[in-house]
């Protein structure tokens, strides 16, 4: 007999045909953290965490929930009819840089938070994100929470600060999209909330309330709706998400140094033209005097002197150009695909989360369990006193009814997960957008930048003017020059 079905007999032998009931608090109190609980061996492929100190609901005798919390949706709730454009019209949230603030050693960096869907404009820091991102794992451990940047204390450059900005901003974004947590009261009071201590203010929101498994009305029913090659489709889908975030993070890279390239020639434009400018101060001004020997061919002095003043100029537009090319792609281009990455990315934790609770930690805690029982059992039958009996059911019956709660914890979470790999293809479009912007930043880029070169080309025309120049212009390439 194995440990799972030794598990079984004894519940069995204390309470079958028992109703589910939730787990008692002190029951609760006495498991190492209160994090984990153990499933039978019915359950070998499920979800087996749960967030700590958290309220279980009774299973039996469950009561209609209250307004606020989540309501069973038409049709199969299971299916998610969300469009990318009902999501991103959802908010959007813009985070922005405000003056360093210098407190008694270090500097803070605050950010200005804006949302459309609330109206609202709070002052934020980056503990303050940090907070919030764990109220949202506690809330809603079964989903997908994006992961926050990392936090350097000291030596933060400028480049460092603006990409964590940047990193906030998606963060913050995709929060404020996402199906469930866009209608939670914690995203309400993160973007709102212009009090005082807006970190305890979370904290307390999130007290006493429980995870979303304690608040859907759903989550005792969730089994009802899995299909029965639940953990096919899973297989499938997280391959499927695996590969398509290889290849986009080296499509990202790819984009990233096309950009920079485009920053990287206007700075080099720029130069360029201030160099010309350069020359023109060599060749001296209209005044200076010539050499005995130059004087022969004056006019060409004065010719390149007025081409290379303009033509600094024309190179200064070039420069500014190229520029808005590089920071389009960066913001249309390179930013929308690290908002991509970032949803994939939280994905694949909240699949390692799952095959963390699947092959570690149920299987010991069951085995703990099945040491512990069977001495205790030997002890109750042999000392024949009706109250070691009577604790003996009472601590099979708790235990029965953890196990339960916990069996429902793991349909539930094999129920959010199949939504939440539902809405990474929801923002699968978002992958031609991003295409879509690169392609017609491209055309843009290069119609502007031809402009500036065609209009630049008739100021060249007087270096090669005057009756004694032997210089001729070059041919463009309608003329029909030969490439080799």
């Amino acid at each position: 007999m194995n440990e799972c079905d030794l598990a079984r007999w004894d519940l069995a032998a204390g309470g079958r045909g028992q109703s589910p009931r939730a787990e008692p608090a002190q029951s609760r109190g006495r498991r190492a953290g209160g994090s984990l609980r153990f499933v039978s061996s019915s359950f070998h492929w499920a979800f087996a965490f749960s967030p700590p100190d958290l309220p279980t609901p009774q299973v039996s005798e469950r009561r209609d929930p209250d307004p606020s919390r989540m309501q069973m949706p038409q049709g199969n709730p299971l299916l998610l009819s969300h469009t990318l454009q009902e999501l991103l019209a959802r908010d959007t949230v813009q985070v922005e840089l405000i003056p360093e603030k210098k407190g008694l050693f270090l500097k803070h960096v605050e950010y200005e938070v804006s949302s459309q869907r609330f109206q609202s404009s709070v002052y934020r820091r980056y503990n303050d994100f940090v907070v919030f991102h764990e109220m949202l794992l506690q809330k809603f451990p079964y989903r997908m929470v994006p992961a926050l940047p990392p936090k350097r204390m000291l030596g933060a450059d400028r480049e460092f600060i603006e990409a964590r900005r940047r990193a906030l901003k998606r963060f913050i974004n995709l929060v404020a999209r996402h199906p469930p947590f866009s209608e939670d009261v914690v995203l309400k009071l993160f973007l709102s909330f212009s009090g005082p201590d807006v970190q305890n203010k979370l904290k307390e929101s999130a007290q006493l309330v429980g995870d979303e498994f304690v608040n859907c009305k759903l989550a005792t029913r969730a089994k009802d709706f899995l299909p029965a090659d639940i953990q096919t489709q899973f297989a499938i889908s997280r391959e499927l998400i695996r590969n398509i975030y290889n290849s986009f993070y080296k499509l990202r890279d790819r984009a990233e140094r096309i950009a920079s390239r485009a920053i990287d020639n206007a700075a080099d434009l720029l130069i360029f033209g201030k160099e010309l400018r350069q020359v023109t101060l060599a060749l001296g001004s209209d005044t200076t005097p010539l050499p005995s020997w130059a004087t022969l061919n004056s006019s060409t002095w004065g010719f390149l002197k007025q081409a290379l003043k303009g033509l600094s100029v024309e190179f200064a537009l070039l420069a500014d150009k190229a520029a808005q090319q590089g920071k389009q792609e960066e913001n249309d281009v390179v930013e929308k695909l690290n908002l991509f990455l970032d949803l994939l990315q939280s994905y694949k934790d909240l699949c390692a989360r799952h095959e963390k609770g699947l092959l570690h930690k149920p299987q010991r805690a069951l085995h703990t369990y099945s040491l512990m029982k069977r001495p205790a059992m030997s002890a109750a039958v042999q000392s024949r006193e009706p109250e070691s009996v009577e604790q003996l059911e009472s601590r099979i019956m708790e235990q029965e009814n953890a196990i339960q709660t916990m069996e429902l914890r793991n349909y539930f979470s094999l129920y959010c997960l199949h939504q939440e790999t539902q809405l990474v293809h929801v923002y699968l479009p978002l992958t031609s957008h991003i295409l879509g912007a690169f392609v017609n930043s491209q055309i843009q880029g290069h119609k502007e930048m031809s402009k500036v070169w065609n209009d630049l080309k008739p100021k060249l025309s007087c270096l090669f003017a005057g009756p004694n120049s032997t210089l001729t212009p070059p041919r463009s390439p309608q003329d029909g020059v030969s490439p080799h």
